[in-house]
C-alpha cells in the first residue's frame, strides 16, 4: 500500500510541555496515534470488557450445544429413614388404630438422556437399586432393582424449542463474534478520538505559549515606540490587551491539556506518574474505497446484517409457539424395562421380570375468552412490526455506508489543502511579523495574520482527525481491513481460556 505523506509547518513542543509538568524524562512515553491504538485494544477497560461480553456469549452458545449431547446422572436417597404412628384401619373389627412405622428407604441409580432436536422430545435409560428396611420386631430387607429401563418423552402439536434454537444460536454466536471485533473497532475510534483531544490540547499550549511570548515581546516594542511617539495611545493600548489576552488563553491552555492527558491516560490505563506526549501523524495511507465493495464487504461482516436475521427468525418463532400452543396439547411418555425384587441382593437380578409404562396426557382449552388466538395475533403483528423495522434498518445501514465513504473519499484532499494552509499562513505570519518590527504594516493587521495562522495549526489537526475518524469508522462498518486488504480477525480460543 502506497503511502502518502503529508508535510507540515509546525510540530509540538515537547521541551516546554515537559518542564511545565516538571517530570523526569523516563516518565514520559511518546507515543504515535498506532501505538495509542494498539495500547487502547490490549488495556482499555472498553476491550476488557468486550471480551467478557464475549465469553459470555460462548457459554451461552455452549449451552445450546450441551442439550444436543447425552446427559449422564446419578441419583441417590441415601437414606430416607422414617419413624412415625400412623393410622389404620382394621375392616374385621371395624376399628381404627395406630401403629409403629420405622423403616429406611435408599435409592442409587442412574441415567442417560439423549434430546431429539428434530422432535422435540427425548429417550432415555436408567437402572437403578433400591433397598426397603423395616425395623422393629418384624424387621426385614427387600431389595428392588431395575437393571435396565428404556424410555421415550414426546410432545405431540407442542412447540418445539430445540428446533428454533438449532437455527437461532448459531447465528447468535456468529453474531457475538462479528459484535467483540465491532467493540474493538469502537474502541479504536474513541482512542483516535482520544488521541486528537490531546494532540489539540498540547498544540494549542504550544500556541499560547508562543502567543505570550510574542505579545509580551511586541508589547514591550510598543512602549518603547511610545516613548517616541511613533505610535499612538490606542495602539499600545490594542497591543496590552492583546498580552492580557494571551495570558488568558495560556492558562486555559494549561488547564485542558491536564484533562485531556488525564483522560487519555485513564483509557491507557496509566496512572498520574507517567506523562503522554502525542507525535502527531506526518502521513496517511493512500487509500480510496469503493462504495460497492464497502456495501459487499459490510452485508458479509456487518454484526448488524446477522442481528435483522435473529430478529426475524425470533419473531417467526414467537408466532409458531402462539399458534401451537392455542389448540391441542399432548405428551407421550412410554418406557420399557425390567425389574425384580427380593430379600437378597444377588437374588434382586436374577430373572427379571418385565415392566411396561405407556402415559399420554392432553390439554384442549375448551373456553379461554380468546386468550389463545389473542397471543396468536399479537405474535404476528409483532412480527410484522419487525419485517418493518429490519427493511427500515437495512436502507438506513446502506445509506449511512454510503455517505460515510463518500465522506472518506473526499477526506484526503483536505489533510493535503489543510496542510498547505498551516504552511503558508504561518509563512504569511512571520512575513506580517517582521513588516510590523520595521513600522510597515499596523498592530491590526499583525493580529489578523497570528489570528490566521492559530486556525490553519488547528485546522491541519481537524483534518488529520477526520481522516482517521472516517478510516476506523469505515473499518467498524466493514470489519475489515482496507490497508492489508483483509477480513479483521481475532483469536477467539484464546479469549475465552
Amino acid at each position: 500500500m502506497m503511502i502518502r505523506k503529508v508535510f507540515t509547518g509546525f510540530t509540538i513542543a515537547g521541551l516546554f510541555l515537559l518542564l511545565t509538568h516538571g517530570l523526569f524524562a523516563q516518565d514520559t512515553l511518546r507515543l504515535n496515534i498506532q501505538q495509542v491504538i494498539q495500547l487502547a485494544t490490549e488495556q482499555s477497560p472498553q476491550a476488557i470488557l468486550a471480551k467478557h461480553q464475549f465469553r459470555a456469549s460462548y457459554w451461552a452458545y455452549r449451552t445450546y450445544q450441551a442439550k444436543y449431547r447425552p446427559a449422564l446422572s446419578m441419583n441417590a436417597t441415601l437414606p430416607d429413614y422414617l419413624r412415625v404412628f400412623e393410622k389404620e384401619y382394621d375392616f374385621n373389627t371395624g376399628q381404627e388404630y395406630y401403629v409403629e412405622k420405622n423403616t429406611n428407604n435408599s435409592t442409587l441409580g442412574l441415567s442417560l438422556t439423549q434430546n431429539i432436536g428434530f422432535t422435540g422430545g427425548s429417550i432415555f435409560t436408567s437402572s437403578d437399586l433400591t433397598r426397603f428396611d423395616v425395623f422393629g420386631s418384624d424387621r426385614s430387607v427387600q431389595y428392588i432393582s431395575t437393571p435396565m429401563s428404556i424410555g421415550l418423552r414426546q410432545p405431540i402439536f407442542d412447540y418445539n424449542p430445540l428446533k428454533w434454537e438449532k437455527r437461532i444460536e448459531p447465528i447468535k454466536y456468529e453474531e457475538a463474534k462479528k459484535s467483540y471485533l465491532d467493540a474493538m473497532e469502537s474502541v479504536n475510534m474513541r482512542a483516535v478520538n482520544l488521541f486528537f483531544n490531546l494532540t489539540l490540547a498540547q498544540l494549542n499550549q504550544e500556541i499560547a505559549h508562543v502567543n505570550y511570548s510574542n505579545a509580551d515581546t511586541l508589547y514591550r516594542i510598543a512602549q518603547g515606540r511610545y516613548n517616541i511617539g511613533t505610535i499612538a495611545e490606542d495602539e499600545l493600548l490594542q497591543m496590552e490587551l492583546r498580552l492580557l489576552n494571551a495570558g488568558t488563553a495560556l492558562n486555559r491552555a494549561g488547564i485542558d491539556l491536564q484533562i485531556q492527558e488525564f483522560q487519555l491516560r485513564s483509557f491507557l490505563g496509566y496512572n498520574e506518574n507517567v506523562q503522554i506526549q502525542l507525535i502527531i501523524p506526518s502521513e496517511i495511507p493512500d487509500l480510496e474505497v469503493n462504495v460497492d465493495q464497502v456495501l459487499s464487504l459490510a452485508r458479509k461482516n456487518n454484526p448488524e446484517i446477522l442481528d435483522f436475521q435473529r430478529q426475524l427468525l425470533e419473531a417467526q418463532r414467537d408466532v409458531a409457539q402462539a399458534r401451537l400452543q392455542k389448540g391441542l396439547n399432548a405428551n407421550l411418555f412410554a418406557t420399557f424395562g425390567l425389574t425384580q425384587r427380593a430379600n437378597d441382593f444377588s437374588d434382586a437380578y436374577r430373572n427379571p421380570l418385565d415392566q411396561q409404562r405407556v402415559r399420554i396426557g392432553f390439554e384442549l382449552p375448551i373456553v379461554d375468552w380468546g386468550l389463545g388466538r389473542g397471543r396468536y395475533k399479537l405474535a404476528q403483528s409483532n412480527e410484522e412490526v419487525v419485517k418493518t423495522n429490519v427493511a427500515q434498518a437495512k436502507i438506513d445501514f446502506q445509506q449511512s455506508i454510503i455517505l460515510n465513504v463518500a465522506q472518506f473519499n473526499l477526506q484526503d484532499d483536505q489533510v493535503l489543502i489543510a496542510a498547505k494552509a498551516d504552511t503558508t499562513a504561518r509563512k504569511r505570519y512571520e512575513v506580517t511579523k517582521q513588516r510590523f518590527l520595521i513600522g510597515k504594516i499596523a498592530v491590526l493587521d499583525l493580529n489578523v495574520a497570528d489570528s490566521e495562522k492559530d486556525v490553519a495549526k488547528r485546522g491541519y489537526i481537524s483534518a488529520l482527525r477526520d481522516y482517521w475518524t472516517y478510516f476506523y469508522n469505515l473499518r467498524k462498518m466493514t470489519l475489515y481491513d482496507f490497508i492489508n486488504q483483509r477480513d479483521l480477525s481475532a483469536d477467539f480460543d484464546r479469549l475465552v481460556r
